[in-house]
């Protein structure tokens, strides 16, 4: 069950109590930053905030649940309640040949600042959580500017990121940010149990995701669990001197369920895009997973070795992001692994 109050929500105590005080002495600001990881609790917290923004009579910090305004909330059809994610991007993107990247202008000015400076249609205000707020390029954060200043009206602005760098210093310069953390791995694990996930998975998952429970529902939901650990046995082999039987084959066939996935949850998506993001986040796990051997390695020959390793999968993404042939950049990213690593041992 998503969570309605800013109460319900565990792990960011430090957040909760200041957007709780905050609104309680009636300081909110009109542009608030949540920076913090993905997939740990801005989204459901910005969420909570505007029902507790918008109802009509709150008990202290907590929406009452019965005024018309929470009804129509809890049913996800609030006309003050304005969510912008990057699958706007296609709709207003008049040449459908968008790939989904940026949130440019043309989403900024009728999701946000054209609504933002009209009346609240039920009266108490208007919320705007934009999510994955780096992906707004320049123009449109500098569109956004006089909007953040002087909304009309009571308008709450809040941007989730889990890049707050990436916005302008002159948008934070006019928000508030707000921090949230990690999410301890136990507490990861205890709510997939509660969800009805099978204990080893769940302990898993929640160290893969490493304290994102967000990310842990997704990537079992996208089947990258097993193939993760599989990966990452595959990479333990190597450094005890036993090199993959085909590593560039598990790359591709692991991206390409990656992929399928993804087209399954949106028939628009990119197929190629897709499987590339799948190969990028293997990658991104081996280097994650070496980084963490390298804590409790004492013989300086392997922590050389780690570090070749790291750097041979950060070239492997590089060369991704580069559109190079993916055959060609795992191939050779199999024979400097192996080069750098398994001939050492």
């Amino acid at each position: 069950m998503t969570a309605t109050s800013l109460q319900q929500i565990f792990g960011q105590e430090s957040a909760v109590t200041w957007l709780r005080q905050a609104y309680l002495a009636d300081r909110l600001p009109h542009g608030l930053i949540f920076a913090g990881p993905v997939g740990v609790g801005k989204a459901t917290a910005a969420r909570a905030l505007a029902k507790l923004f918008l109802c009509e009579n709150p008990k202290q910090d907590d929406a009452c649940g019965k005024c018309e305004s929470c009804r129509v909330f809890d049913a996800g059809n609030h006309p003050d309640y304005h969510v912008i994610t990057k699958e706007l991007i296609r709709y207003h993107d008049k040449t459908g040949k968008s790939k989904g990247i940026d949130l440019s202008i043309n989403v900024l000015r009728p999701e946000v600042i054209e609504p933002a400076g009209r009346k609240a249609v039920m009266g108490r205000g208007k919320v705007f959580a934009i999510e994955q707020a780096e992906l707004m390029n320049p123009q449109a954060q500098n569109a956004l500017l006089k909007t953040l200043e002087e909304p009309a009206g009571r308008t709450l602005i809040v941007l989730l990121t889990d890049q707050p760098g990436s916005l302008l210093a002159t948008i934070r310069s006019r928000c508030q940010t707000v921090r949230f953390g990690a999410l301890d791995k136990d507490r990861v694990c205890k709510e997939l149990a509660r969800r009805g996930v099978d204990p080893a998975l769940a302990e898993d998952a929640a160290e893969l995701s490493r304290g994102s429970l967000g990310i842990a529902l997704k990537w079992m939901e996208d089947g990258v669990v097993a193939p993760a650990r599989e990966l990452l046995g595959q990479i333990d082999n190597l450094f005890a001197g036993t090199a993959p039987d085909d590593l560039p084959g598990w790359f591709k066939n692991a991206a390409e369920a990656y992929a399928q996935k993804q087209l399954e949850r949106d028939d628009l998506a990119s197929k190629d895009q897709a499987t590339r993001e799948g190969l990028t986040l293997y990658l991104l796990l081996a280097g994650e997973h070496i980084r963490r051997r390298m804590i409790d390695e004492p013989d300086p020959a392997n922590l050389e070795s780690a570090c070749a390793a790291i750097d041979a999968l950060t070239q492997a993404e590089t060369y991704l992001d580069s559109n190079v042939n993916t055959s060609l950049v795992f191939q050779q990213l199999t024979v400097k692994l192996e080069g750098e690593v398994g001939s050492k041992k």
